[in-house]
């Protein structure tokens, strides 16, 4: 979602709306974290008082919900067109894993509220691509399921990674710091772990990302090809 940097005195001159209420929640959101977005907070942004912004807005969940929905849906724009089913999953797949790069507070709020419209969104998208690939009735609520998490998995695990980096670290030296000490693990107790640290070192987390997505595409086109 685009954010436009506009100075309080412009604000000042625009109508209050839910979109303008929204796109400045976004971006408190990003500045602050979602402790940060309050309706006092949010009234400064937007040089109004905080029970103007009630007459759009119920209260603070449903405007991380908006707020959300609002990311969210300009993730899927286009995503599918003139795809195949395989490239439009993918593709959804790698603009949610951006998004939530983006925006951190994405993650948390697309698991914490499974029944709202932005991660039902993500799911009838993934859900369309994989009835496209021909997987039997039954197994498509699965198959669109291990999509889904996967990408909420490791998306919001990819955010979370890079809120905990030292400040003065470098991705490359965070890496090179973790293979470190994945090398020099127990060799019985953690024989695998150790086996692969070096491709940690110089893993990138975006392919990481898609190769996983088509190892679970793989095991889709594998469900299918036994019908």
């Amino acid at each position: 979602m685009a954010v436009s940097r506009t100075r309080p005195s412009e604000r000042r001159r625009e109508p209050l709306s839910r979109e303008r209420i929204v796109e400045a929640a976004v971006e408190l959101l990003d500045a602050t974290g979602e402790g940060g977005l309050t309706f006092r907070a949010l009234a400064r942004r937007l040089s109004t008082g905080p029970g103007a912004i009630y007459w759009h807005v119920t209260g603070k969940d449903e405007l991380l919900g908006a707020a959300t929905d609002a990311v969210v849906t300009g993730t899927m724009t286009g995503v599918t067109s003139g795809t195949t089913p395989q490239e439009a999953v993918r593709a959804l797949a790698v603009g949610v894993f951006d998004a939530i790069d983006a925006h951190p507070w994405i993650g948390a709020q697309l698991a914490r509220a499974p029944a709202q419209s932005p991660l039902l969104r993500v799911f009838e998208h993934l859900g369309r691509q994989v009835q496209a690939l021909g997987v039997p009735h039954a197994a498509r609520f699965t198959a669109a399921s291990a999509l889904l998490n996967y990408i909420l998995g490791v998306g919001g695990q990819n955010a979370a990674n890079a809120r905990d980096h030292p400040p003065a670290a470098t991705r490359a030296e965070f890496l090179g710091a973790v293979s470190d000490s994945w090398a020099n693990l127990d060799p019985d107790e953690f024989a695998f772990t150790r086996s692969v640290a070096d491709q940690l070192r110089d893993h990138d987390d975006r392919e990481e990302f898609l190769a996983g997505i088509d190892l679970i595409l793989a095991g889709i086109a594998g469900i299918t090809a036994r019908r």
